[in-house]
């Protein structure tokens, strides 16, 4: 099985990209990973609706047809950690060959991606960054194949 993370944009903090990196560099010791940074341009005249779904759109179109679509969003299912890890668990006996997560932009996923979604995944009814859930996602990719593991990491 192979992740994939589809992001609008590259993370404008630095000390968040080091984090991403470092959780980016321990999850592919347990499987293949990618992140795509994808150009979402913002065009003046443009309703927030209007940018969600042009950032909707360029979203579905970098996913893999056959890749099963996670979208990060806040009124989605929560799960504990070691629930993620069943779901991992779970794709991989169902001999899914790809999970895309997908993390829209500060407005949010248009309804398009939310449809589209075989799964919405909610990590609190908090607010976060779009760039802190990329970290936080990372983290909990790592902390559910420790667990797969058996590893301390988790606790």
């Amino acid at each position: 099985m192979k992740l994939e993370l589809l992001v609008p944009g590259k993370t404008k903090d630095s000390y968040l990209e080091q984090g991403i990196q470092e959780y980016v560099r321990r999850i592919r010791h347990y499987i293949p990973l990618d992140i795509i940074l994808l150009k979402v341009k913002k065009k003046k005249g443009r309703s927030e609706l209007q940018e969600r779904q042009e950032e909707g759109r360029i979203l579905l179109q970098a996913a893999e047809p056959s890749s099963l679509i996670v979208a990060l969003d806040g009124g989605g299912k929560q799960m504990t950690s070691e629930g993620f890890a069943d779901f991992f668990s779970r794709m991989e006996m169902d001999g899914r060959r790809q999970v895309s997560f997908l993390i829209g932009g500060p407005t949010g996923h248009s309804q398009e991606v939310l449809d589209r979604a075989d799964l919405c995944l909610s990590f609190s009814r908090m607010t976060f960054t779009h760039d802190m859930v990329r970290l936080f996602l990372l983290e909990q990719i790592y902390r559910a194949y420790t667990i797969k593991g058996g590893e301390k990491y988790h606790k």
